[in-house]
């Protein structure tokens, strides 16, 4: 790991630039590089050093949580080959992937109701984690071809990849709320 921080975050942990990494080597890279750009290792610096240690020491925790988590290394993987991403023109999905959206969001609507819920939540869940695998499966090959077809569909993945997070982090909620009233 060079002392020189880089902007490419791959570079920075010193990791090819890959979909596919070890998330320990990631976490144990962050550990080793939190320890050379922590602020407080340049608390007797001069102000100029004390500010490039807090910018530093900021690159890499950034670099580190989009690195850390399947969707925004992805869209991050994706950025970096030239792949620009619209929050607001890039909303369009299949309608099969909308209707089943949908279907999902009535199913975890209706789990406070139902007779079993954290059964139903479990099961829920479940199906939810085994969607964002295999789209994460499948951007990972896509990522590894250098074509602008696999990048068009690894885009259009990652879209989905959004929809699916939004998706699960409303599941999470309704599990502390379902948990708080057993």
């Amino acid at each position: 790991m060079g002392s020189e921080l880089s902007r490419n975050f791959f570079e920075l942990f010193d990791l090819p630039v890959a979909f596919r990494i070890d998330r320990r080597d990631l976490a144990e890279r962050y550990r080793i590089l939190q320890g050379l750009t922590h602020p407080d290792r340049f608390a007797s610096a001069g102000d100029q050093e004390r500010r490039l240690a807090v910018q530093k020491a900021a690159q890499v925790n950034e670099a580190y949580q989009i690195l850390r988590h399947p969707l925004s290394r992805a869209r991050y993987l994706l950025e970096l080959q030239g792949v620009e991403f619209d929050g607001q023109r890039d909303t369009a999905v299949d309608p099969e992937f909308l209707m089943e959206q949908m279907e999902l969001r009535e199913a975890l609507a209706a789990i406070p109701a139902a007779a079993e819920p954290l059964q139903e939540y479990n099961a829920l869940v479940a199906r939810l984690d085994d969607s964002m695998r295999k789209l994460e499966a499948r951007v990972a090959e896509l990522l590894e071809q250098d074509t602008d077809s696999a990048r068009a569909e690894a885009k259009s993945l990652v879209l989905k990849m959004q929809f699916m997070d939004k998706l699960q982090q409303e599941a999470r909620a309704l599990e502390e709320a379902l948990l708080d009233t057993h």
